[in-house]
């Protein structure tokens, strides 16, 4: 069966400053659970905010490195999954649900790329 990766992408301008709701925070686990149990889930994980990231960029024979936040940036990965479904269509199916747990005031996307085997 095919792995997909979910690049949980964020606008941290609308997320709140303290974090992820309690009520958030027991729906996605409620959400990750039923994902668990069905089989597909092999790995998920938030991240910390870009303010504590750093980017190592190799451009022109130049490399670089910079310290968070990126304020060039408006949406930034929040998170990733790697699950193994039957399909796109399954993978998809469970990042619409995963972005419905969320408040209306957050802006989130889920990207859904099949893993390249071999």
């Amino acid at each position: 069966m095919p792995r997909y990766l979910s690049l949980v992408r964020i606008d941290e301008s609308s997320a709140p400053a303290e974090g992820p709701s309690e009520q958030l925070m027991q729906r996605m686990g409620e959400l990750i659970e039923e994902v668990t149990k069905a089989g597909v889930m092999l790995d998920t994980a938030g991240l910390t905010p870009t303010a504590q990231g750093t980017r190592v960029r190799w451009e022109g024979g130049t490399l670089s490195v910079t310290d968070g936040p990126f304020t060039e940036t408006k949406e930034v990965v929040g998170g990733y999954a790697i699950m193994q479904c039957k399909d796109k269509a399954e993978a998809l199916e469970w990042a619409q649900r995963f972005v419905q747990v969320h408040e209306d005031f957050w802006t989130v996307t889920c990207e859904v790329r099949e893993i390249a085997e071999g």
